[in-house]
């Protein structure tokens, strides 16, 4: 069998963590950050984990190799 392919979107951005949870970047911190509260930055700076086990076996499978 062939290598499998992975998700190039999928790869950028979701990371899996070694105990196979995946971790994301919070979206909206890129621009338009001085009308943000600080307290709202900085919480945007942390990673999230995802919780959810259907989303999780989902893009599990479109990172084959981690």
């Amino acid at each position: 069998m062939g290598k499998l392919k992975t998700k190039r979107g999928v790869a950028k951005r979701f990371k899996l963590t070694k105990k196979g949870k995946i971790k994301y970047s919070l979206g909206g911190k890129s621009h338009l950050a001085s009308s943000k509260k600080a307290k709202r930055l900085r919480r945007l700076r942390k990673r999230g984990v995802l919780n959810n086990k259907k989303e999780t076996k989902y893009l599990k499978r479109m990172l084959p190799y981690g």
